[in-house]
């Protein structure tokens, strides 16, 4: 419905439809303003599934057998895609016109502090550089089926909020989450190691895919009146406020169930308990948190949960 006044969509959505129109007004980004672009806070769950799975592939290979090469190239492909993926939102979201209804921490693009030409070429230069690590990775390993995996992974980091049909904005976000920062990182990591793709792998990768969906959904959490307002209906929107919440401790706590199993097999596996005095807070502040303030916190300690979990896991696979 149009509004007779100003001529403008009585759809809110559709009246913020770019980046800030006043680009004099706003100062052009700083190289902190860059690295905050980065959202250094999500790298631990690049991090994570890479030590889960090299600690699987020692667990394949044999005590004191350890691919170090191969270890930090998927390390490299995990963290650069992980970047290229928060540019890439950057980007789409201002373009789109989505960021107009942010809460958080401005973006380069919506903000006006980059030209969003500049931010997609940053972002491009990520995946770049993930694509480069993953080829030396697969000329390694000589499995070159990976790279038909390695290329639905870009184009699945890229269509998350890009695209005439991001699949961000309707809800799928946290299958993809799960599927590519939980089993893909995780089983790849073990499979590019040793060849193989063992229990470890598997049931650690459905561990730290999990962590991973807590930590998107608690960010979308904060997000719902802003995001629902701009017409993206993330899974937190779909589900409401209350769900939501209940969906979180679901992501964040089943993984802890995965670890009481292995501590069968792997006494050290015991420490990974410990991240529950990152996760449990959590679990508390994202059930009673009325603001962003709040949820934010929540944030910073699932990730830090699902880093510890990651290495602590890893390492009692190791060991």
């Amino acid at each position: 419905m149009s509004n007779k006044r100003t001529g403008t969509s009585g759809n809110p959505a559709r009246r913020h439809t770019g980046v800030s129109k006043n680009p004099a007004h706003v100062k052009p980004a700083t190289l902190g303003d860059w690295v905050s672009g980065a959202r250094l806070r999500t790298l631990p769950l690049a991090i994570a599934p890479v030590a889960i799975g090299t600690g699987a592939a020692v667990v394949a290979s044999g005590p004191g057998i350890f691919h170090p090469v191969r270890a930090v190239l998927a390390l490299l492909v995990a963290l650069f895609l992980q970047i290229a993926v928060n540019y890439a939102n950057d980007y789409s979201d201002g373009i789109r016109g989505t960021d107009a209804f942010r809460v958080g921490p401005a973006r380069l693009t919506g903000s006006g502090a980059a030209k969003p030409a500049t931010v997609l070429k940053v972002a491009l230069v990520f995946f770049g550089l993930a694509a480069v690590a993953g080829l030396t990775l697969v000329i390694l390993s000589q499995h070159w089926w990976l790279l038909a995996v390695g290329a639905v992974a870009i184009l699945a980091a890229w269509f998350y909020t890009g695209g005439k049909k991001p699949y961000g904005y309707s809800g799928l976000g946290e299958l993809f989450v799960f599927v590519f920062f939980g089993l893909v990182a995780t089983l790849g990591t073990t499979y590019v190691q040793v060849g193989t793709i063992n229990t470890e792998s598997w049931l650690g990768a459905v561990g730290i895919g999990l962590i991973s969906c807590a930590v998107l959904m608690v960010n979308n959490i904060r997000d719902i009146a802003t995001d629902a307002a701009a017409g993206k209906r993330t899974l937190a929107v779909r589900l409401g406020n209350r769900a939501a919440r209940v969906a979180y401790c679901v992501f964040l706590l089943v993984p802890f169930v995965i670890v009481g199993f292995f501590t069968l097999f792997y006494p050290l596996a015991f420490f990974t308990f410990f991240m529950l005095l990152l996760a449990l807070p959590a679990v508390l502040i994202t059930v009673t948190a009325k603001t962003s303030r709040e949820l934010i916190l929540a944030l910073k300690l699932t990730s830090f949960a699902g880093l510890g979990y990651g290495l602590l896991l890893g390492l009692a696979f190791a060991l």
